[in-house]
């Protein structure tokens, strides 16, 4: 694609633009901000990624992945402001997904030790734990504030926080699982997920490129289940004060 052919693509950026205006929906300026940002960020990584690749240096792999945690991590962190050390708990969440879902994909062989492999899967991968967390943050505040009077209920009856905040725990990690479940049960049928139409527009085999998208929706998976879990149970604690009482959530 050259980039005169890029530039006619901005026809997909004018025609919200024009909607917002005549609907007065107000999103000219997101619109406009999301459309720059969108194109500095992702030209200047397309520069990064071509330097990397062409060092394949394990010490640039590890920095690509160490930025796209950080990036995640500040993004995921806004949803859960309230919760006392969430910075760091997304974090760790975060690398523990890394750790496990490449740990099996290197670890068994299944994609090669290079940057070109380990860094897009890795984005896919972290970007997805980003997602996941955001929705869980969102909706766990959204139950607890929702539910306070039962929370302090049960607390005041001897039970414990965990006892106290259970369901609301589990209705939230549910919650932040099922669009990645659902998205999955439909998967070539209501859409050609990215990576598969991406190698098949670049001249794959399009049953190789169904194997590399199989390998990729199946560590989503693991990603959705360690991230919403994971988020879950170490974030709670945080909610109760050393006398187990409730802390206000914003």
């Amino acid at each position: 694609m050259t980039y005169t052919s890029l530039s006619l693509t901005l026809i997909f950026v004018l025609i919200p633009l024009v909607l917002s205006k005549t609907f007065k929906l107000g999103l000219e300026k997101d619109t406009i901000i999301a459309t720059i940002r969108s194109i500095i960020q992702l030209l200047a990584v397309g520069y990064i990624l071509n330097f990397v690749f062409g060092e394949g240096s394990i010490i640039y792999i590890f920095l690509m992945v160490a930025l796209m945690i950080v990036a995640a991590t500040l993004n995921a962190r806004k949803k859960g402001k309230g919760i006392k050390g969430i910075t760091w708990k997304i974090v760790f969440t975060l690398v523990m997904v890394e750790i496990v879902t490449q740990g099996v994909l290197l670890g068994f062989n299944i994609v090669p030790t290079t940057a070109q492999y380990i860094i897009p899967i890795s984005g896919m991968l972290i970007g997805n734990s980003m997602v996941l967390s955001i929705l869980f943050l969102n909706r766990f505040t959204a139950e607890i504030t929702s539910h306070e009077n039962e929370i302090e209920l049960i607390l005041s009856l001897g039970g414990t926080p965990k006892q106290a905040i259970h369901r609301q725990l589990i209705n939230a990690i549910k919650a932040s699982m099922i669009p990645t479940i659902e998205s999955q049960k439909t998967i070539g049928l209501v859409q050609l997920p990215g990576m598969m139409s991406g190698q098949i527009i670049g001249g794959a085999d399009p049953i190789q490129a169904v194997q590399f998208q199989l390998l990729i929706i199946f560590a989503l998976l693991t990603t959705a289940t360690l991230s919403s879990i994971m988020i879950g149970f170490l974030s709670y604690p945080a909610l109760f004060n050393a006398r187990l009482q409730l802390l206000e959530v914003e």
